[in-house]
């Protein structure tokens, strides 16, 4: 009876550990080149990604025309309608050339030359704001996207924060006290 119960609590631990998958953090993905399954993997699978690519929609002020993802004066990335596709390739093309009427190029190239080109930004960057616009309309797997605003966040909680335990300094010996 022992035997059966080491066992069984043995591989009881050997499919927790297997099971145990700790996502990698690769800081500077290639980019994928053509391959969706790739950029799945690298990108939209990855929440170090996504949340580089939220902290790039406000670097790069995507906020000032799409909002927070409702949209403004570019159109809204939440809803189910989109204007140039919806397909990770299509919207960076999109990110990357432009498009008319306001949408600047951020890959250092327009599509046509009444887009403005506001520079090139690396393309591991592009497919950062890709996986993280697809995730607006909740295209990214729940288990990478991030539940929360990290603007939101200035600090750690108080409950969290290393104690400092306060200290009485006097003050320096050129300051004279006010007479009261």
């Amino acid at each position: 009876m022992r035997r059966v119960v080491l066992a069984a609590v043995i591989l009881l631990a050997a499919c927790c550990l297997a099971g145990c998958r700790r996502e990698d953090r690769n800081y500077r993905p290639s980019p994928p080149f053509d391959a969706p399954v790739r950029y799945a993997e690298e990108y939209e699978g990855n929440a170090y990604a996504l949340s580089e690519g939220k902290r790039l929609f406000q670097a790069f002020n995507c906020t000032g025309c799409h909002g927070h993802g409702g949209g403004g004066m570019g159109p809204p990335l939440m809803d189910d309608k989109w204007l140039y596709g919806y397909e990770p390739d299509e919207i960076f093309d999109t990110i990357s050339k432009g498009r008319p009427n306001g949408m600047p190029a951020f890959g250092g190239l327009a599509r046509d030359p009444t887009i403005k080109v506001v520079g090139a930004v690396p393309e591991y960057q592009r497919w950062q704001l890709v996986a993280y616009v697809r995730s607006l309309s909740g295209l990214a797997p729940r288990n990478a996207a991030t539940g929360r605003d990290d603007h939101m966040n200035t600090r750690p909680p108080e409950n969290s924060t290393d104690p400092h335990p306060p200290r009485v300094v006097p003050p320096p010996p050129d300051v004279v006290e006010p007479k009261k």
